[in-house]
């Protein structure tokens, strides 16, 4: 059985098929988790996931933080199409997620848990819900996470447009990773590499110089950083001769 106030967070995503209907939901489905935030994320090209939503800053950082390192729970339920639950992100065996587990510590997000979005072998997205403290979900929020989760695949399942009418690119519902995507395409050509080594390379140097790969990408798109074969760059955008 769900609950009352996650039946209520269905009831505004069924009737509500605008692209903002997800976002309410994503807001309201935190609430009635009693989490401090979640996340919708849907599987994309190269090996990424495409954060669609996000209820809270916490959150954000977090999925940011998994795209950059390639690893964590997410991309593990995507992977695996079960679910991943972490109580506490501190306790987590570096063996599992090496990178992962030593900027835990750091983090503002403490516990994380991750429903995936898929039917059968079709794998869609993966649902993430993020608390500041530590600690197992409760049965009944398990169940409406669940519940949740299925309720968003049929969403994005069930029409040309899943998740409601594209939103302008410059606005706070734009798609969110979209620019690693570019800066993974614009890597592959000017390194003659297969996508899936383009996108390590952004993450190496994302890694290396403590910044996101939200951040490193917009460099490289916006022609202020060229990386080399080593993941390197000098800041300094390319010459006329070697954009081609």
């Amino acid at each position: 059985m769900i609950s009352d106030r996650m039946a209520s967070v269905l009831r505004t995503l069924q009737l509500d098929d605008r692209s903002e209907g997800v976002g309410d939901a994503t807001l309201a489905g935190a609430r009635a988790l009693g989490v401090d935030g979640l996340a919708v994320s849907l599987v994309a090209a190269a090996g990424l996931t495409e954060l669609m939503w996000c209820s809270d800053l916490t959150t954000r950082r977090f999925e940011d933080l998994q795209l950059t390192l390639g690893e964590g729970p997410g991309p593990e339920a995507v992977r695996t199409g079960a679910m991943v639950w972490v109580p506490d992100l501190a306790r987590v065996r570096h063996a599992r997620w090496p990178a992962l587990s030593m900027e835990a510590p750091d983090l503002d997000a403490r516990a994380v848990f991750c429903f995936p979005m898929g039917i059968g072998a079709i794998r869609v997205g993966v649902l993430t819900a993020v608390r500041r403290t530590p600690g197992p979900l409760t049965g009944q929020q398990t169940d409406d996470a669940l519940t949740l989760a299925a309720a968003l695949t049929a969403r994005c399942l069930g029409g040309e447009s899943p998740l409601g009418t594209p939103a302008p690119v410059d606005s706070p519902h734009a798609l969110q990773h979209a620019v690693v995507h570019q800066a993974t395409g614009m890597l592959s050509v000017q390194l003659a590499l297969p996508l899936p080594q383009a996108l390590l390379r952004l993450r190496a140097h994302a890694y290396s110089s403590g910044r996101s790969i939200t951040d490193i990408s917009k460099d490289v798109v916006d022609r202020r950083l060229r990386l080399d074969h080593n993941g390197t760059g000098n800041g300094t955008p390319p010459t006329a001769v070697d954009k081609d």
